[in-house]
């Protein structure tokens, strides 16, 4: 008899051991998001200063500080379509505190138009959240007799060779809206791609190139300025902020719908119940009144994002469209 109560003794024992154990390790499990941030976050912009990539991550991280109360600091790192910027992340821990504000450009386009690109869209990233789609604006230098889309056909035919268009780099929205364009309107169009949007879009202002498509935060005050002509938008509805300026699909130029997106990610393998709550916080700061209208000011849409498991397939099914276009510009494997 003493022997069976000893034993159920070390039992009762061996049963609150394994049980404090596992409540060791669900509270360990627990402790990154309970505890995140502690300490400073990095958000990655992988591209130069003064772009798209720097606004959106000094505007949603300016309100995640003010929300988390730590610091939540821009570092940008351009090169190569974003892969520099990219890569950066991948190799820093994946433990929440290196962020990335990615776009089209750097999670589906790279994918089809980069021989060998060093990573795996799908598999080297977590998505966190959409957090607004990019229209765009079609530009012509204001010198030129260019008031509509049938006078740039006109002026492409009569020039041999066509006429350039920039772009902020090789296989941004850009680029690939200029080659849409080439291919609804039978005309050439030779890309120059620039390293970021602010000397693309100055060159055009100064006429060393004709035309190219722009953000509207970049385009407007040098239209406002008299030294570039918006002509038309790449959505298929009017944007609030320039309600005078049609879509292209209202001219006649069918199934032109061309917007890049933006969304925070973080490495793969970050633990899960951080990705969730930044996700979280991140569609409270874009449903925030202030921030929707500070984004619609802009020309940007804000969007509320689906959940980071559906993001995945959202990455996926971009990647097969975008790539598509790619494809039949001769544009896979160029970079």
């Amino acid at each position: 008899m003493q022997v069976i109560q000893r034993l159920r003794r070390v039992d009762a024992r061996g049963t609150a051991a394994a049980l404090a154990a596992v409540m060791l390790v669900a509270a360990a499990s627990r402790a990154p998001a309970q505890d995140y941030p502690n300490r400073a976050v990095t958000i990655v912009a992988p591209a130069a200063p003064g772009g798209l990539y720097s606004l959106f991550a000094r505007l949603i991280g300016n309100r995640l500080e003010q929300r988390l109360g730590q610091p939540f600091v821009v570092e940008n790192r351009p090169g190569a379509s974003s892969i520099v910027g990219s890569m950066s992340v991948i190799r820093a821990p994946h433990d929440g505190y290196t962020l990335m504000v990615a776009n089209s450009t750097g999670l589906a386009v790279n994918i089809t138009m980069r021989k060998n690109l060093p990573y795996d869209p799908l598999k080297d990233f977590a998505p966190i959240a959409l957090s607004a789609r990019i229209p765009e604006v079609l530009v012509v230098n204001a010198a030129l007799p260019i008031h509509s889309v049938a006078d740039i056909a006109k002026l492409a035919k009569s020039k041999p060779g066509g006429l350039t268009y920039g772009s902020a780099g090789a296989g941004t929205g850009q680029h690939l809206s200029g080659v849409q364009l080439a291919s609804v309107l039978g005309i050439e169009l030779t890309h120059v791609p620039y390293k970021g949007m602010s000397p693309a879009i100055n060159d055009v202002a100064g006429g060393h190139i004709p035309l190219m498509f722009s953000p509207i935060p970049f385009a407007q005050p040098l239209a406002q300025a008299g030294k570039l002509r918006m002509l038309r938008v790449t959505t298929a509805e009017r944007i609030e902020v320039i309600p005078e300026v049609p879509p292209l699909t209202e001219i006649g130029v069918k199934d032109f719908s061309a917007t890049t997106w933006f969304m925070l990610v973080a490495a793969a393998g970050t633990p899960s119940d951080i990705v969730e709550m930044l996700h979280r916080e991140v569609r409270t700061v874009i449903a925030d009144a202030q921030m929707r209208q500070e984004l619609l000011r802009l020309g940007l849409l804000p969007v509320q994002s689906p959940p980071p498991g559906e993001l995945k397939s959202f990455v996926q099914a971009e990647i097969a469209r975008v790539g598509e276009i790619v494809k039949k510009a001769g544009l896979a494997g160029s970079q």
